[in-house]
């Protein structure tokens, strides 16, 4: 499995849905191969994200909770990922 996708079953507080999406949309390139969306590829890869994202809400909502939090953060609660997100926005 990718090592990019770390357990969101557990987070304090419990994960947001962007957490949600960025980890089905980092599932759906492993799976597919499309590192960079095309015009070719956006309406199918898109559509698995939006499948995906759903499903792990649905799945993380009917789970019983844990004993203890992952072992790991998501990339979006780590602050270098979130200066590195913020600095590409500032120069879009």
């Amino acid at each position: 499995m990718c090592r990019n996708i770390t357990m969101l079953r557990g987070l304090e507080p419990a994960a947001t849905d962007e957490e949600i999406e960025a980890a089905a949309r980092q599932y759906i390139r492993k799976v597919s191969g499309v590192a960079s969306v095309s015009d070719a590829t956006r309406e199918a890869f898109e559509t698995a994200v939006a499948e995906v994202t759903e499903t792990t809400r649905r799945l993380l909502a009917e789970l019983p909770e844990r004993r203890q939090p992952p072992p790991t953060l998501p990339p979006l609660r780590r602050p270098e990922v979130r200066a590195r997100i913020a600095a590409r926005q500032t120069q879009s």
